[in-house]
């Protein structure tokens, strides 16, 4: 909870000059795709113990019930323009579908090639704010950094493809959505509307997955690993996110999307001695160049 008071800190007066405004965009997006790559861990003792649906239920909820103590979101409403709750609760409705076709999508495909579909849509809208020769050479690098690394196979079973395409359209409208409610302008902190967005996806999720939830309740390991992922992959992450976004444009936060599979590489080699192929260790390079050169003009001011 202390890391949790910690960001919202720095949330708070985004547009004073405090600490939040002297820390890069980059560092808040890395740190973002090193705790949505803790997530996958603690889902992995879940998928043996509870239903894939119930997996996204336990995510979404738990992540729920941490901003809901933690924040109070529910109370942003009132204090929101129409547009802005309206932003917050397609949302809400977005993290939970897009939660709930990731899942089984990686239930029935490689994990890589879930990413590289989900690729898809940040670089649609990076090559639609693409406007300088510089950002146009960077995002040939990503893609093809992201394509080697992803080594992508086209097999699997055909319904997995189809749940892979639907997060990954869910995806990209995460990317849109959460940028404008990020920026919006309201009087309320975007840490609040995050977290009101959340609720709403618990609304939404629950017909959908309560029902293969229930093992976990009886059960310790499962119950605690579901809380875990709800931290670690709906929560700090989301909320770096959306102090990156008050900072990089959507196009080039769609660019830096391109850095989560070469994080999941490092991550390997650190925590799970995965060592990578030589093909793999030159993508996380490419990658890495291709992001370190991006210019973002909303960045620089």
């Amino acid at each position: 909870m202390k890391v949790l008071k910690s960001i919202a800190f720095r949330s708070r007066g985004i547009t004073g000059a405090n600490l939040s405004d002297r820390i890069p965009p980059q560092l808040y997006f890395v740190a973002s795709a090193i705790f949505h790559y803790l997530g996958p861990s603690f889902a992995v003792l879940l998928f043996s113990r509870v239903s894939v649906d119930g997996v996204a239920w336990l995510r979404i909820a738990s992540a729920a019930l941490v901003f809901a103590i933690w924040r109070r979101p529910w109370r942003v409403f009132r204090k929101n323009s129409r547009h802005v709750n309206h932003l917050i609760i397609t949302l809400g409705i977005t993290f939970a579908l897009m939660n709930y076709s990731f899942y089984y999508a990686i239930h029935s495909l490689p994990l890589g090639t879930v990413a590289a579909i989900e690729f898809l849509g940040p670089v649609i809208l990076a090559l639609i704010g693409t406007k300088t020769l510089r950002n146009f050479i960077a995002l040939i690098f990503t893609v093809t950094g992201v394509w080697f690394l992803t080594d992508v196979r086209i097999h699997g079973e055909p319904e997995g493809f189809l749940w892979a395409f639907a997060s990954a359209m869910f995806f990209t409208v995460y990317i849109i959505i959460a940028h404008r409610l990020a920026v919006a302008d309201s009087e309320t902190k975007p840490v609040d509307r995050l977290g009101a967005a959340m609720l709403v996806a618990a609304v939404i999720i629950t017909p959908l997955g309560i029902r293969g939830a229930i093992p976990a309740f009886t059960d310790t390991v499962a119950l605690l690993a579901g809380i875990g992922v709800g931290l670690s992959s709906s929560v700090i992450p989301y909320v770096l996110d959306q102090l990156a976004m008050t900072k990089l444009s959507r196009a080039t936060y769609a660019l830096f999307v391109a850095l989560l599979p070469a994080t999941a590489v490092i991550i390997g080699i650190v925590v799970l001695g995965q060592i990578p192929t030589w093909i793999e260790a030159v993508a996380v390079v490419v990658i890495i160049g291709g992001v370190l050169i991006v210019q973002d003009k909303k960045a620089v001011k």
